[in-house]
């Protein structure tokens, strides 16, 4: 259950940086006509105009939730979605602690701040 509540933690801040840097996904090599207008299960009924309404939403109140905490915390979790993004680990910030185990202290507080305030909101 930690896990998956991890993995979800983690999906929503890389969906969140993505829509925070505008994202716009663009039709490319790899995109196939046939699956571009797929819709997702959860959401089969619902138009395109409706699935970009709720995602919009969503990742802006994720935006304000993360905006409003303090900036160590705000840093950590921006550093960390980039990392997962990117599917590296070597970004890091000067804000932030330089001692392993104080930055993954701070991180550790700022996603648990960041699971209880998505669960609140009714994200998580």
């Amino acid at each position: 259950m930690k896990d998956e509540t991890n993995e979800i933690l983690n999906s929503i801040l890389c969906d969140w940086f993505h829509w925070a840097r505008g994202y716009q996904h663009a039709a490319g090599i790899n995109s196939s006509p046939m699956f571009r207008e797929c819709r997702s299960n959860h959401r089969q009924w619902a138009s395109l105009d409706e699935i970009a309404d709720e995602d919009t939403s969503r990742h802006e109140a994720v935006d304000a939730i993360i905006m409003a905490m303090c900036p160590e915390h705000r840093t950590a979790l921006q550093i960390q979605a980039r990392n997962i993004c990117t599917g590296k680990s070597v970004w890091t910030s000067a804000r932030l602690p330089q001692d392993i185990e104080s930055r993954a202290a701070i991180l550790a507080d700022a996603r648990a701040l960041l699971q209880v305030k998505l669960i609140g909101a009714g994200i998580l």
